[in-house]
């Protein structure tokens, strides 16, 4: 890894110099534009629009413009700005961490203690462990003041990047203002079916299917160009049943179903069917259920359970 950024946190008087390094990198097959017609590839250029010429990246400058006047803004003015000279990456607070909202988390970068002794690296790293803390940070890069959190991964401080909150939209849906009734039973049946696929999480356990389909369709049109049988590479796939559910508590006892078979565990109306005859032949009548359904939960009108007893 290459490092990004030189500086150092500061909290107080405690000055820890890190280099920063990008956490995270893209892995989807590169791609570029051709011409449908003969293959010609398609670039983009940086034209003048007075001269018409080719302009090299680094003769391009920025400019603002009010509509009435523009501002040139070289790379000498923008580099002279107070915040992008700084090097420090300063600690504002430091908060619990469930307060910070994982829907601000922007890009993740690792810090690598950049001196002749990590202590004071690891001082931070074991007292915002110990603590349960995640640091708020500010600091400029590239042209921008960000926010970060600054958070422990294993050994290593991790400084994620946080959008600022007008950069996070508000959910506003008129479908979630609609008073909703679930019963006992559905919610039972729903809290099977999580139980059903439970697991503890492992990143790799799951793969970019798209990307290795890419490739596939790649090293297959390489060998035999584009004569290549999609349906011969990838087999014939069948189309994904769509629609919106009508009946939910249906839909829910048969994922159940589906989930038991996957599992090879007995269907829930079979073991029900297996415990009837056992049921009756130990007494003379048959009672319903005293459970009370779940807090919280619209259970059936007390009308119909006394009438049905």
């Amino acid at each position: 890894m290459r490092s990004i950024w030189k500086g150092a946190l500061t909290f107080g008087l405690v000055n820890v110099p890190v280099k920063v390094y990008s956490a995270t990198e893209d892995h989807d097959v590169s791609l570029h534009q051709v011409h449908n017609k003969d293959g010609g590839r398609i670039r983009y250029q940086r034209i003048c629009e007075i001269d018409g010429e080719v302009v090299p990246y680094q003769d391009i400058d920025r400019a603002y413009d009010d509509g009435e006047k523009t501002v040139v803004l070289t790379k000498d003015d923008l580099s002279s700005l107070p915040s992008e000279r700084s090097r420090e990456i300063d600690v504002v607070e430091f908060v619990p961490s469930d307060q910070v909202d994982p829907l601000t988390f922007d890009r993740a970068n690792y810090l690598e203690p950049d001196s002749a002794s990590p202590k004071a690296y690891v001082l931070l790293r074991k007292t915002l462990e110990q603590t349960d803390r995640t640091a708020i940070v500010r600091f400029s890069l590239r042209q921008k003041t960000r926010l970060a959190a600054l958070r422990v991964r294993g050994d290593v401080l991790v400084l994620q990047t946080l959008l600022w909150a007008d950069e996070v939209r508000e959910a506003a849906f008129p479908a979630l203002e609609e008073s909703v009734r679930i019963s006992a039973k559905e919610l039972e049946l729903s809290a099977s079916l999580v139980d059903s696929f439970a697991s503890d999480f492992d990143p790799a356990d799951f793969a970019d299917e798209y990307q290795q389909e890419l490739r596939t369709l790649i090293e297959a049109k390489l060998e035999k160009g584009d004569a290549v049988d999609t349906s011969e590479t990838f087999g014939e796939q069948e189309e994904a049943a769509g629609g919106e559910v009508i009946d939910l508590m249906e839909a829910l006892r048969a994922s159940v179903e589906r989930s038991r078979a996957a599992r090879g565990e007995p269907s829930a109306k079979k073991s029900s069917t297996d415990a009837a005859p056992a049921a009756k032949k130990g007494s003379t009548s048959p009672k319903r259920s005293s459970a009370k359904p779940a807090s919280g939960v619209d259970a059936t009108p007390k009308k119909k359970a006394s009438k049905a007893s």
